[in-house]
């Protein structure tokens, strides 16, 4: 099948090529998926598409038009597609929905460690010669409460680090699971939870119902001097919201491995640009935000699964069997 590859870096057409094997037509497209770039999808019988392509109506509807039978997502989220238009148009939709649990999870500690000992404050001081400790105190993991937000393959990788650092770990989710109640989790409500927890974590998809979760009600029932981590979805957040918590010092640090508007800026170089997103230069000047570029999912066990289910759910398709990864408005 002849495949097109939006959105594409040299590590995807690395990782792909090996995927394929040479069994599909693959073309490689370095810009995104959007209204302007919908042409190039003319002639293909499936694209593959990332976290930031646009995947709206209009677009789904001019790919059809084009003769495009099928939308492969190398990622779990599938919040930028009009699943209802994909269906009219009878394009199924395939995610990949699990890649690497260890490396979301892992790189969401990663953010709490080098927010509590101030990493990369130091980093830069020890560069300077400077040695002081000033400014650098942290606190222990052991002992303190971990709460999570959604509680699926990450959540619950999540759960077992924190327990591993000694932490009480408190998780909210529609169903809890018998797995993390027998390390001990505790489930309750997300107002119950985030009340006591020292470090609130998100791990849940972006939904309708889960639009702005974290907006200033939920921020005004959080403990003075919490820590929130987001490797989810930027619009989870009520950026706006946060920023006032972390101006009043209600907030002690903030994670993000996402941003709402990151379409616009993440995956590129931009240092030689000026950013023009108001907001984002906002976080930036925080001392205690610590923000990394959509990059949690980026190891090698994740990259080498997402490439393998990525190829195996075009392969699917194209004998028709069934779309186990298939995802329905």
């Amino acid at each position: 099948m002849k495949i097109g590859i939006f959105s594409s870096k040299p590590y995807d057409r690395a990782h792909l090529d090996v995927a394929n094997k040479a069994r599909h037509e693959i073309i490689y497209f370095e810009p995104g998926l959007a209204p302007e770039t919908v042409p190039l999808t003319k002639g293909l019988d499936v694209v593959c598409a990332f976290v930031n392509d646009d995947l709206s109506a209009p677009v789904i509807k001019q790919m059809a038009e084009n003769g495009v039978r099928c939308i492969v997502l190398r990622c779990a989220g599938f919040n930028n597609v009009d699943l209802h238009a994909a269906g009219e148009a009878g394009i199924p939709v395939m995610r990949v929905p699990k890649y690497s649990p260890y490396a979301v999870a892992e790189h969401a500690f990663a953010l709490i460690l080098a927010l509590n000992r101030k990493i990369f404050r130091a980093y830069n001081r020890v560069r300077d010669s400077n040695f002081s400790l000033d400014g650098l105190l942290g606190f222990d993991l052991h002992g303190k409460t971990l709460a999570l937000i959604g509680m699926g393959t990450i959540g619950t990788v999540a759960a077992k680090i924190g327990i591993g650092f000694g932490m009480r770990v408190l998780a909210y989710d529609p169903t809890p699971h018998s797995e993390c109640l027998a390390l001990g989790v505790e489930f309750g409500s997300i107002n119950e939870i985030v009340t006591e927890a020292h470090i609130i974590s998100l791990h849940c998809p972006l939904t309708h119902e889960t639009k702005y979760l974290v907006n200033e009600s939920l921020l005004s029932k959080m403990r003075s001097g919490v820590m929130l981590i987001n490797t989810s979805r930027g619009g989870l957040i009520d950026t706006a919201a946060l920023i006032e918590g972390l101006k009043r010092g209600h907030i002690g640090g903030v994670g993000l491995d996402v941003y709402e508007e990151e379409e616009e800026l993440f995956f590129e170089d931009l240092s030689g640009t000026i950013i023009q997103d108001d907001v984002f230069a906002r976080l930036l000047t925080f001392p205690n935000v610590l923000v990394t570029a959509h990059q949690a999912f980026f190891t090698h066990e994740a990259m080498e699964r997402i490439s393998a289910v990525t190829i195996g759910n075009v392969t699917a398709f194209e004998e028709g069997r069934a779309l186990e990864n298939e995802v329905k408005g």
